[in-house]
């Protein structure tokens, strides 16, 4: 199959097989289910028949993918081990005899790449905390030291901190990050560019987390795997490393309606229906589904995970068929119409208030509180409004669009440049609301700001975190 082109080859759903009209009804019950969802890709026979993006997310944005990320690490190892440079049977603490405890246990002296690899290491509990508060940023010795309680291979702990320590093991034996290692070996044979990965402080990636691509990006892992391994005639990964990340290595569960407890790979889960897939946080999935020939991608924004692979149990898998299916230009209109007007929600309500000529320019400093929001102001103008937010640590402009998006950039999460699309909307003549989403990562913030003469009620929640608070403010000057 060909794959010289950057993007993967497009086709319509009958001739691979999918019925159009299924694939509408499966978008429906996204919708009617409330799964917020940024991106989905359909691959049949490794030809994209389906995708879309809700606006304002777009097929050119590298969404952050958290902990499928770690699907990646592993195809990292499986081209090491291809090279010889590691194998999956040496030992941990071989890599790094500078960060061992004094005394190394039999556990953590058993503990094997492949017991990282399949989330076995005898942990208790994951390791990242223990990485996160290393004071001297030595996350290899911080996971190290952790207690190993269960002989490695006997007890399943999804643990993050295991897939940091193949990034790790990789940096060491290569003298790249997984970034650059991956660059000549998978990024530039399947066409994807622009791939990022955030590290720690000794400048290793995260490897269980870290990584944005595209939509596309995790398509094409996909269907490497889907593939055996095989990309444009040439074999990029050995067929023995993707049949062992592929198949169960460890259990975690009972099984029964759980797609968490059907067994688990090499930083791969075992799903229902003899599907595999990787997955990150919040509804990011490479889901691979080999007695059909496909792939589905998706990017997201949801907590409700197991709900989206329900719909796609319940209303995909059943409308893949083993031959091509006539023609209907009807029902390829109708989902070509709704992909292309797919749209996250965006309240537009009440467009205006008497009360903008009052508050415009004035600053309302807030109680204490645990965000440490110090101030708010707000101006307006014809089509936007500017929303000034002061913290204890710097200062944060948003442009907000009146009932519409406007893109811009802010430091607000973890001091880092992020791509985001801020709009405003009237609950009420008192009531103001500003929606802010980071269009590169799953999150979205509502905040709503009740005006009672001097005094406000400000109020926010996200669409995926649990954080929300009720903070009361005051006017202090004009600013």
């Amino acid at each position: 199959m060909e794959r010289n082109n950057l993007h993967l080859p497009r086709s319509y759903p009958e001739a691979q097989g999918i019925s159009s009209a299924a694939l509408t009804v499966f978008l429906n019950v996204i919708q009617e289910r409330q799964l917020e969802l940024h991106s989905l890709m359909l691959l049949r026979h490794g030809q994209v028949v389906a995708e879309g993006w809700w606006a304002p997310y777009a097929s050119d944005i590298h969404h952050m993918t958290f902990s499928l990320s770690k699907s990646f690490t592993s195809t990292a190892i499986g081209l090491a081990t291809l090279e010889g440079k590691l194998s999956v049977e040496d030992t941990v603490v071989s890599f790094f005899p500078d960060d061992v405890p004094d005394e190394i246990n039999s556990n953590l002296s058993a503990m094997r790449i492949r017991h990282l690899l399949m989330m076995g290491t005898g942990h208790n509990e994951d390791t990242l905390s223990n990485l996160l508060q290393s004071e001297d940023g030595n996350w290899t010795k911080a996971f190290l030291h952790a207690p190993a309680l269960h002989v490695p291979g006997t007890h399943f702990i999804y643990n993050s901190g295991a897939s940091y320590m193949l990034s790790a093991i990789l940096h060491k034996v290569t003298g790249q990050n997984l970034l650059e290692y991956l660059q000549p070996r998978l990024f530039e044979p399947l066409g994807i560019n622009g791939a990022t990965w955030e590290t720690c402080p000794k400048g290793i990636c995260f490897g269980g987390w870290g990584l944005s691509v595209t939509t596309e990006d995790i398509a094409k892992l996909g269907q490497l795997y889907l593939q055996k391994g095989v990309w444009n005639e040439q074999r990029l990964l050995p067929e023995k490393w993707v049949d062992e990340a592929t198949s169960k290595q460890i259990s975690n569960g009972d099984g029964g309606a759980n797609d968490w407890a059907q067994g688990y790979g090499y930083q791969f889960w075992l799903c229902r229906h003899g599907v595999i897939r990787g997955d990150g946080a919040f509804g990011q999935f490479c889901i691979v589904m080999p007695e059909q020939d496909a792939v589905l991608a998706i990017t997201g924004g949801t907590n409700d995970m197991q709900g989206v692979l329900n719909a796609v149990w319940d209303h995909l898998l059943p409308a893949i068929e083993l031959s091509p299916l006539s023609s209907n230009q009807d029902f390829q209109a109708k989902l070509a119409s709704e992909l292309q007007g797919l749209t996250v929600h965006l309240p537009r309500l009440q467009p205006d208030s008497p009360l903008e000529a009052t508050i415009a320019g004035k600053e309302y400093k807030l109680e204490d509180n645990d965000q440490h929001l110090v101030s708010i102001t707000m101006s307006f103008e014809d089509n936007k409004a500017i929303f000034v937010l002061s913290k204890t640590d710097d200062k944060y402009i948003f442009d907000l669009g009146r009932g519409d998006w406007v893109e811009g950039t802010t430091r607000l999460l973890h001091g880092e440049v992020k791509r985001v699309v801020s709009s405003f909307t009237w609950l009420q003549e008192d009531t103001l609301q500003l929606t802010i989403r980071f269009i590169d990562m799953p999150f979205a913030f509502t905040i709503r700001i009740l005006f009672d003469g001097d005094e406000i009620v400000w109020h926010h929640k996200s669409n995926v975190l649990s954080d929300q608070a009720d903070i009361r403010g005051r006017v202090t000057e004009m600013a």
